[in-house]
């Protein structure tokens, strides 16, 4: 076991040096090979290590593999823990990236930094492994700034274009802000805990339960609500949860194939994962559960709303996954761990196949992005049009979808919570399940469905802006003419697409029970006895065929396929309705057209604020106070003195002669006068 999670971790980054380092000698194709193979060889260990501790109920192992560094009594240590929550989730990791490997043989087969770009995807889910089956926070902290720092080479990778040099940097930015509320936490932990180790913190949890901290004079917090705070802020900007999720978005600048891995199965998970981790933590702060119920359901359902303006067929994905991430957190606010992880695994595969669609559309049309600009494109390419319905179809939640049993499974729960925040929590949930519907097919049937719109095609260029609420194009190449009809993607790109539609389809199915019913993560997750969302989810849940044909008839699916109707009466059946509506209701698609404002605000305070006060801090603390006192003004003070002191450095005989019978002089009035007093 030790050694295949040593190769676990080892294999991606051994690919990832191979392609980055000997790139020219190894070659485009071997580039591929070496990063593919070792990713391989990460999913099959770990699907061997899922089936062992996981499905044959071997006990769960921590193994500290080295130390790192001693700092007086505390041991800094490079480790694992293997328990069944990892297992979970390097299985869903590693599995994405393989197909995110094997789809970017297709989509970027013409890009120059094509070996560049296998080394960072291979570096990118050696990061994340390194996160999830750490065993103590130094570990986690590591994983959790690798795959941040990868993230960022990954959106500029194109670094020739200023939108995305824009977009990594705010990625950037804004993912610190988190990370130093995540790093404050684990400060507060060692702190009061003495260790970085998970067991020793977990086990120290009664005492810290006790201890309260100041955080104004004469306010006292308990401990444990400030350090869940503060690890729920690193949350919040890595899972993209309100108002630290602007980033995401913007993330689009990236090639398609990093665009899938970063939404689906890697970074964003990686606030939900951490979360999760420290269930023993955030069960002893209902303050804590509150905040993560309320901002998980304020960024379900308005998020799920921008969806529904936005034109880039990237886009409207990326703010599905920011609405999905969402459910995932007000699962864990309502203390639902194994249902919040359930999401994140189902939600990895048809998040993954959506994305991977999107770009198997956009290689047919020459990186044409504009849904407008599309259209009529299943008679073209059959098989994307199969794949995406089956993504669609899971994402909002479909009868006998994959995420249909996750999702409902949330709604549920957070119905069962008796937390204050719960209630509104599960209207924002079961409001979202509608909007999630209408904004997924809205997009199915734009690209898909209707009359061709795209470039080259006999149809009137202006019946795209007519199917469409009003907005700009953000592709990358629109407008630049098309050479022929669109094709289907090349096998590269579609067999990735078919391995990722049967866990769409059948994942949540054969998961379901094991998970909601039968406690599937056992001690990996703690869950206290007054908080009973999850007992009482499982006393309901017999299995997948009673949970479907119970789910028919219930308010979700209803919500779903009203959403699926609506979309389909405005956006193929009238579609010229959807441009009036946009008139009727301008303010209002003003307002998520602008996303609330906060691209703005985000702008004037990291973009305006930061260069204003870099500009003032430059001006007056470089130029007057370094430059002019400092460097400057020491270099003038010297010269002045030394300009004086020269005098008294003639280099004339005599003139030293004089002074020194001058120096005499003085010192023999000077003691005359003593004596004479």
């Amino acid at each position: 076991m030790q050694t295949a999670a040593l190769v676990i971790v080892l294999a991606p980054l051994l690919g990832a040096i191979v392609a980055g380092l000997f790139g020219r000698q190894v070659g485009r194709a071997g580039a591929h090979w070496v990063t593919i193979l070792g990713v391989a060889a990460s999913f099959a260990l770990s699907a061997w290590m899922f089936n062992a501790i996981a499905l044959k109920g071997e006990e769960p192992f921590e193994w500290s593999l080295y130390r790192w560094a001693t700092v007086g009594s505390l041991d800094l240590e490079i480790g694992f823990l293997i328990d069944k929550l990892t297992v979970t989730m390097m299985t869903v990791v590693t599995f994405v990236s393989l197909i995110v490997h094997i789809y970017t043989i297709g989509y970027m087969h013409d890009d120059p930094g094509y070996q560049r770009f296998f080394s960072y995807i291979a570096l990118f889910t050696f990061s994340m492994l390194m996160l999830v089956m750490s065993n103590n926070f130094l570990q986690l902290y590591f994983g959790w700034e690798a795959v941040g720092l990868v993230s960022y080479l990954l959106i500029g990778f194109w670094y020739t274009r200023p939108t995305a040099i824009f977009a990594n940097m705010k990625a950037f930015l804004v993912n610190r802000v988190g990370d130093f509320g995540l790093l404050l936490g684990i400060a507060l932990v060692l702190m009061y805990a003495g260790s970085l180790n998970y067991q020793d913190v977990f086990a120290a949890v009664p005492d810290l339960a006790r201890q309260s901290v100041g955080i104004l004079a004469g306010q006292e917090w308990m401990l444990l609500t400030v350090v869940c705070l503060l690890l729920f802020v690193g949350a919040m900007a890595k899972s993209a949860q309100m108002p630290l999720h602007v980033w995401l978005p913007d993330s689009m600048e990236g090639p398609t194939p990093i665009s899938a891995l970063i939404h689906a199965a890697t970074m964003v998970t990686a606030g939900i994962f951490m979360v999760a981790r420290m269930s023993p933590l955030f069960e002893n702060s209902d303050t804590a559960l509150n905040v993560v119920l309320v901002i998980g359901a304020l960024t379900a359902f308005l998020m799920g709303l921008v969806g529904l303006v936005q034109n880039d067929i990237k886009r409207v994905v990326a703010y599905s996954t920011l609405s999905q991430l969402g459910y995932m957190t007000v699962a864990l606010g309502a203390s639902a761990y194994g249902v919040a992880i359930f999401h994140l695994m189902t939600h990895a595969f048809f998040k993954a196949l959506l994305f991977l669609g999107a770009g198997s559309v956009i290689i047919a049309l020459h990186h044409e992005q504009d849904i407008r600009r599309m259209g009529g494109l299943r008679r073209y390419m059959p098989i994307t049009w199969l794949t995406c319905l089956i993504g669609s179809l899971a994402l909002i939640g479909f009868p006998a979808m994959s995420g249909f049993y996750s999702k409902d499974a949330i709604i549920e729960a957070v119905h069962h919570s008796d937390l204050p925040a719960a209630h509104w929590a599960h209207l924002a949930v079961l409001s979202g399940v509608f909007v999630t519907a209408l904004y997924s097919f809205r997009l199915f049937f734009l690209v898909f469905h209707g009359k061709p719109r795209f470039e080259g095609h006999d149809a009137n260029d202006n019946q795209a802006h007519a199917a469409g609420h009003a907005g700009s194009a953000h592709g990358h190449d629109a407008g630049h003419g098309h050479a022929g009809p669109p094709r289907e993607s090349p096998a590269v790109v579609t067999i990735p697409l078919i391995l990722l539609a049967i866990p769409s389809i059948v994942a949540g199915a054969i998961a379901a029970k094991a998970i909601l019913k039968d406690g599937f993560f056992g001690g990996a997750i703690v869950v206290h006895e007054d908080h009973g969302a999850a007992r009482l989810l499982a006393e309901e849940f017999h299995d997948w065929k009673a949970a479907l044909l119970h789910g028919l008839t219930a308010t979700p699916t209803l919500l779903a396929v009203a959403g699926l109707v609506t979309a389909w009466l405005l956006y193929w059946l009238w579609p010229s309705v959807p441009a009036v509506l946009a008139k009727i209701f301008a303010w209002p698609r003003l307002v998520l057209e602008r996303k609330y404002g906060f691209d703005e605000f985000n702008e004037f305070l990291f973009g305006g604020g930061a260069r204003g006060t870099g500009d003032v801090l430059s001006r007056v603390g470089d130029g007057v106070v370094i430059d002019g006192v400092g460097v400057n003004g020491t270099a003038r003070l010297v010269g002045w003195i030394s300009g004086r002191l020269r005098w008294l450095q003639s280099g004339y005989l005599y003139h030293y002669a004089f002074a020194m019978i001058i120096g005499v002089l003085l010192l023999l009035g000077y003691f005359v006068h003593g004596i004479g007093r």
